[in-house]
């Protein structure tokens, strides 16, 4: 058990390190190049550890200056997450090689290391808390500790998912890929409106290959905006706005470039997306009614709850009280793929029934 313990704290400290040097970098070159108000080399390093809690999805509530304006930063690229993920991933198999010959029970490594990992994560956001910035490092050890476990069961020996799980992460990616497909190729017919923004900032060159990685990572949110605007809910860009097939009110939109590919009016052929998620009804029962009544039932059950994942992962609050609604509604978006998703399954349920008959 100490062998245990020490290589899975020591490779811990790797997978974090592995993000927070490169992450210190950047910060550090950020600081230099735009100055601080302070003068303290303490406030890059405290910045890089909060673009790794960022990555983590862990929110911050801020304190905005020169007032102190209470704001919140809930709206976290999706996309950060893989960066994490990975770090992980790769540390837990050079500790599962390390450690070969020394334990027989892998899962038992898996939540020690998760556990190891959710604690450094937690003292690193509480440590770096500010009278501005404030991680709400209550929420790490929970948040973290589900990356972590996730990350460690597809490394080693990986666990095998049961058979509902797996038609409800096809039925899921499905959903995440038709949106990064159409979120794609909006933003090429809506190139001109994204310079416009990316010009308005005026990044310079090391801001701009920065504004590009942190668009990337946004990618993810933008793609369960699109799956979210063509199920007919929409997504929400501010305080009381709304973009939907059917209805739009849209404010002043904050200078993010891949909000160029938000419509400028109502696009009720929009609806016709509907049409894909009741198919994905019919994948799902046709994967999943050959296996059974109980099967079925939980790839449903368990493709929601998917749903519930990446809408509350892409969507939140972005630091001003006016951008407090930045992406999809919660409940307005699962409740539409639970009825169109619904539809699809039972109409092939019944007319496999009546030919069986």
């Amino acid at each position: 058990m100490q062998r245990v313990l020490s290589v899975s704290l020591s490779h811990v400290f790797r997978a974090a390190a592995f993000l927070l040097l490169p992450f210190s970098f950047i910060a550090l070159i950020a600081w230099a190049t735009a100055g601080s108000a302070s003068g303290s080399t303490t406030d890059p390093i405290r910045g890089a550890v909060w673009i790794w809690l960022g990555a983590h999805h862990i929110p911050f509530q801020l304190a905005l200056p020169p007032t102190g304006l209470a704001g919140y930063l809930t709206y976290l690229p999706l996309g950060g997450v893989v960066l994490p993920f990975f770090a992980i991933r790769s540390a837990f198999s050079r500790a599962v090689d390390r450690l070969s010959g020394y334990f027989h029970d892998i899962n038992g490594v898996r939540i020690i290391f998760s556990a190891m990992y959710a604690l450094l994560v937690t003292i690193l956001a509480f440590i770096s808390r500010s009278t501005a910035v404030t991680p709400q490092w209550y929420l790490a050890p929970f948040i973290t500790f589900v990356i972590s476990l996730l990350a460690t069961m597809t490394a080693g020996t990986k666990v095998l998912p049961s058979r509902a799980t797996r038609i409800a992460a096809r039925i899921t990616a499905l959903i995440l890929g038709a949106g990064f497909i159409i979120a794609s190729l909006l933003i090429f017919i809506n190139l001109s409106q994204v310079r416009d923004i990316s010009i308005s900032l005026e990044p310079g060159i090391f801001g701009g290959v920065l504004l590009l990685f942190l668009n990337i990572l946004y990618l993810p949110n933008a793609a369960v905006g699109v799956a979210a605007y063509f199920s007919g809910t929409g997504l929400a860009v501010g305080t009381g706005t709304l973009v939907s097939p059917l209805w739009y009110h849209l404010g002043q939109i904050p200078a993010l470039p891949l909000l160029g590919i938000l419509p400028t009016t109502r696009q009720p052929f929009a609806l016709l997306g509907i049409l894909f998620f009741i198919g994905l009804g019919v994948l799902l029962a046709q994967w999943s009614s050959q296996y059974g009544l109980q099967t079925f039932i939980q790839s449903y059950i368990l493709t929601l709850v998917g749903c519930v994942i990446l809408a509350y992962c892409a969507s939140g609050s972005l630091i001003t009280a006016e951008m407090g609604a930045m992406g999809v509604s919660i409940w307005k978006f699962v409740l539409s793929i639970a009825v169109e998703i619904g539809i699809g399954a039972v109409a092939t349920l019944a007319i496999k029934n009546r030919i069986t008959r």
